[in-house]
């Protein structure tokens, strides 16, 4: 990992190329442009050719759909261990997400008029589970489990197969647990596009909801408006802040296990202490050499660094502008820092809380902003499964004290037809 320090020469540079903004490589919009286009026109055709040509199994449509009884043969298959864990995780998530959800309120506004909100379940939304070197079972979990609290009645999952066809059987499981009600082996850009576009074997949703690689982030982006998009979650980024006080250990131990998730992860240190930071790079040397993704790693890393700042003040500022998915505090006072950051995916607070934990099992859904969309997004929360609606309710007396109102808004606005309207209900 990169080793950056004030007294380097290039230092501001650095600092100033982490206020970063998410925004898509020229190569990977026009790929996925092309893509969608021809899942658009071509359908099944097109979304069969594509996992063939990136790398997936050799399928034809029928196959394209996972058999229900194959999710719960599943689940069934599980060992004790992981089918305790699997549960563990479902129920924290359920809870957390019924407090999230919004829920239908009325009042009367200064004139009378019966105003308010209802909320109702998308019918039909998309998620999408990366699978490939690493299935993402508790995704699986962070993400239908909101669907299914939200009550949304038909819920699509798409995961990329193995080269035979086969998803893993612990990501079924999980999606049978949480509640999918289709499940389709197919992954990447192309099965974001089915989604938003349909073809004759994957109906369209509503809304389309999940993390992926560059390119599933970026046919997401390319499809808003056509679907709603939750967000736009790429390649996993942890960014902890340090202190003399941390275990370099522990913080050494969260870098790596973020950029495990994959070549194009990012690790970051931010510490005021050089011996901390020497500390957590010999920490780093040793934990990697004894990780089985030791490849994986090894490239990652190389686009991680650990930086010495002058002062905790300094940390904070550059937290904001990387604007981290994940960003854990391993400071004396935890607290006094996470109030002043403001363009996190998720804060861990204090040494006791390791990323994985939110990876697996707090609660709070593991599907956060990356590659800078933290400053103009959040995290996924189960109240984004909701459809708002507004309510308005007039009676006579309440119109008539509007319509005077309603006119002067129409005389300004040069739109005498609204204003009439109003005012032909009370002669």
């Amino acid at each position: 990992m990169r080793i950056v320090r004030p007294r380097d020469k290039d230092y501001a540079r650095f600092l100033a190329s982490l206020d970063r903004r998410a925004a898509p490589a020229p190569e990977v919009e026009k790929t996925v442009r092309e893509i969608i286009a021809a899942v658009e026109r071509k359908g099944d055709v097109a979304l069969l050719r594509y996992a063939r040509k990136f790398g997936g199994p050799a399928l034809t449509a029928p196959r394209l759909r996972v058999p229900d009884r194959e999710l719960a043969a599943a689940w069934k298959s599980l060992d004790a261990p992981t089918r305790r864990a699997l549960q563990a995780a479902h129920r924290n998530i359920s809870a957390f997400a019924r407090k999230s959800l919004r829920r239908n309120w009325s009042s009367r506004n200064t004139q009378g008029a019966k105003v308010g909100e209802r909320f109702d379940p998308f019918q039909r939304v998309g998620i999408y589970v990366p699978g490939g070197t690493a299935p993402l079972v508790s995704t699986a979990l962070m993400t239908c489990t909101f669907a299914a609290v939200a009550g949304v009645p038909e819920i699509v999952a798409v995961s990329p197969a193995g080269k035979d066809g086969s998803l893993n059987k612990a990501l079924l499981a999980a999606l049978h647990i949480a509640g999918a009600t289709e499940v389709y082996r197919v992954g990447g850009a192309q099965a974001v596009a089915a989604l938003a576009c349909g073809t004759k074997s994957i109906r369209p949703v509503a809304k389309i909801f999940g993390p992926g690689n560059s390119y599933v982030v970026e046919a997401k982006r390319q499809l808003f408006g056509r679907v709603a998009i939750d967000l736009l979650p790429g390649p996993s980024e942890v960014l902890v802040i340090a202190d003399r006080t941390a275990r370099p250990s522990w913080v050494a131990a969260d870098l790596l296990a973020q950029a495990e998730h994959g070549r194009d992860s990012i690790a970051l240190l931010v510490t005021d202490s050089a011996t901390m930071l020497e500390a957590v790079a010999r920490e780093i040397r040793a934990q990697a050499a004894t990780l089985p993704r030791g490849a994986i790693l090894q490239e990652s890393l190389q686009g991680g660094a650990l930086v010495l700042v002058r002062s905790p003040a300094e940390a904070v500022e550059l937290a904001n502008k990387f604007a981290c998915e994940h960003v854990s505090l391993q400071v004396a006072k935890p607290a006094s820092l996470a109030g002043a950051l403001r363009t996190s995916g998720a804060i861990f607070l204090g040494g006791w809380s390791p990323v994985a934990a939110g990876d697996f099992l707090a609660g709070p859904s593991h599907e956060l902003p990356t590659g800078g969309a933290g400053k103009s997004f959040a995290g996924l929360t189960a109240d984004q499964f909701q459809r708002r609606t507004s309510i308005v309710e007039f009676d006579r007396l309440a119109l008539a004290k509007s319509t005077p109102l309603i006119e002067a808004f129409a005389r300004v606005e040069g739109l005498a037809a609204h204003g009439c309207s109003a005012r032909i209900r009370l002669e």
